[in-house]
């Protein structure tokens, strides 16, 4: 009897909706392989999605700057937060009502493209606040923002990303910023982007996917968001997130499976089968035991990986995993992730 060849991400579904930071790129450096599988996904017939929380770049800027990392792109492929966060508003408000940007001309932009009209300082007919992330945001436009939200303007986020990767490393993110301004104000912002579900589900309809995977680097935004959204997802380790944070996450925040990067994108992808207490990949297995788990393989190979996962949601399901994992010998591993992981 031939053995059928496992199928590979490519096969399995009929969409991929990458994140950017972290995932393909840091800052203006390509992230190796990124480029080739957005490639390889092209070539397969299927539906490429970025979806991105930056808010410092319209869809077609964005589109330009990929094409710096060596990613071809059209705007009309990109999902942002600043797209869902403008949409949201325009729904909630009067058109033209006035809307305070607390952030950079292409948030503005994307707010004016929404029917709404976009000012930078505080007046009495600012009925809403938006902020996103721009590298030149300052105090006094952070200033303005707390004015009005103290007035009673309704307050939208684009993001609360802590953190943002950059070829230097991780800087202040949005949600750094939204924290100063709800200590300094008492208020709590709506969120557009991750990890609400709206933007993965206007990515997935718009494209008429069925089988969207997401792909990301963080715990916190991608994965979270693909989790409310009832999507699979992939943490790839190239970003903020590793392999311990991943198995020890909370449920809502656990990832479908885990890869170093995007090398194997196109490659056979066995999926895990769980058999009660025990969870095969392949070649490789996992076995539960009174909360912990001893696997038989690399404790860093991706197939090991997706074995452990898949018991974590057989027997884990609605609480973290505090359990030990152990080798096959009954020694605990610690599990390290790539040096990219950490940047």
């Amino acid at each position: 009897m031939i053995r059928r060849p496992d199928p590979s991400l490519l096969d399995l579904y009929d969409a991929l909706l990458f994140d950017l930071d972290g995932t393909l790129m840091h800052g203006a450096q390509p992230i190796p392989h990124a480029a080739e599988s957005v490639e390889k996904a092209r070539a397969a017939g299927r539906s490429v999605v970025f979806a991105t929380n930056n808010a410092s770049r319209t869809p077609q800027q964005a589109a330009e700057h990929l094409a710096v990392v060596g990613i071809p792109a059209r705007p009309e492929e990109f999902v942002t937060s600043p797209q869902v966060a403008s949409r949201l508003l325009a729904d909630r408000l009067d058109p033209g009502a006035k809307v305070l940007v607390v952030g950079g001309p292409s948030l503005a932009a994307q707010v004016r493209e929404a029917g709404l009209t976009p000012v930078e300082t505080d007046e009495p007919d600012v009925v809403a606040v938006v902020q996103g992330w721009s590298p030149d945001l300052d105090w006094s436009r952070l200033a303005e923002g707390a004015y009005a939200i103290r007035h009673g303007a309704y307050w939208m986020a684009t993001n609360v990303d802590a953190t943002l990767p950059t070829e230097r490393g991780l800087a202040p993110g949005n949600g750094s910023l939204v924290a100063a301004v709800r200590h300094a104000t008492g208020a709590e912002p709506a969120v557009a982007g991750k990890p609400e579900p709206g933007m993965f589900e206007v990515a997935a309809r718009e494209h008429r996917a069925r089988r969207p995977l997401i792909i990301g680097d963080r715990l916190d935004t991608d994965i979270e968001g693909a989790v409310r959204a009832g999507m699979d997802s992939l943490l790839v380790l190239t970003g903020v997130d590793g392999i311990e944070a991943a198995l020890r996450a909370e449920p809502v925040r656990r990832p479908t499976f885990i890869l170093p990067d995007l090398a194997e994108i196109a490659a056979p992808f066995p999926l895990p089968v769980v058999t009660g207490d025990r969870a095969r990949c392949g070649a490789v297995s996992a076995a539960w035991s009174d909360g912990d788990i001893t696997v038989h393989g690399e404790a860093d190979d991706p197939r090991v990986l997706r074995a452990v996962l898949a018991l974590l949601t057989s027997h884990s399901a609605d609480t973290a995993w505090t359990g030990r994992l152990r080798d096959a010998d009954g020694a605990e591993l610690q599990v390290e992730s790539p040096p990219s992981a950490t940047r």
